[in-house]
């Protein structure tokens, strides 16, 4: 299983920025190499693009948004960071938690990374929950019930981004892809394989070069 705080995927640049990813199993890369996971992808191109940039992960398989929010009060990130990204969701549909639940906890999560950003909400990017239910993992499951409680799931995390001023980007679209073959999925069949994430990054790179403003 990936650590919860995984280490840079360089080593620290002077002047890069500081960008922290918040998540659970999309975030952390479930059945995928470090540097296929989207946020090490995502700093790539970043780099590529001549922005300097360390990546700091707290996100493990299997969390929920309250499982996250006692992570993050347990470890405390260490602010100021130039961008943090957020998405979680998945494991509270996966489980059958209230969705006033989810809405709560989703609160204080955004709040938590708009002030690690020195409460500047345009330095934070939210991503869709991806739709499992294509899967062949969810062969035997209730495909239309899956698809229709992770959207009121997303319309929840996409109503409160709005409300603070953060960036959302729409993932989902693209994670239908995992019906397509095996080349989209990891081994488990469940997950994104980094050929999927780098389809997200195309989608969450644009996002980001706004939030950053370069």
């Amino acid at each position: 299983m990936p650590s919860i705080h995984a280490s840079p995927a360089s080593l620290p640049d002077f002047g890069a920025l500081r960008y922290l990813a918040l998540g659970d199993s999309y975030t952390c890369g479930e059945g995928v190499p470090e540097e296929q996971t989207w946020p090490a992808l995502l700093a790539n191109r970043l780099r590529e693009a001549g922005i300097p940039v360390e990546v700091e992960i707290v996100a493990r398989t299997g969390w929920t948004t309250g499982e996250l929010l006692s992570a993050l009060e347990q470890r405390s990130p260490a602010g100021p960071y130039d961008l943090v990204t957020l998405q979680i969701g998945v494991n509270n549909q996966y489980r059958g938690l209230p969705e006033e639940e989810y809405r709560a906890q989703f609160q204080q999560l955004l709040q938590s990374a708009i002030r690690y950003t020195v409460n500047d909400a345009n330095r934070v990017v939210v991503l869709s929950i991806p739709d499992w239910s294509v899967t062949p993992y969810a062969a035997d499951r209730d495909h239309l019930k899956i698809q229709k409680e992770l959207a009121r799931f997303n319309h929840i995390n996409r109503e409160e981004t709005r409300s603070q001023g953060g960036y959302y980007v729409d993932i989902t679209p693209i994670s239908l892809f995992g019906a397509q073959g095996d080349e989209w999925l990891a081994d488990d069949r469940l997950h994104p394989s980094g050929k999927m994430y780098a389809a997200w990054v195309e989608v969450i790179l644009p996002v980001v070069h706004t939030a950053l403003g370069r």
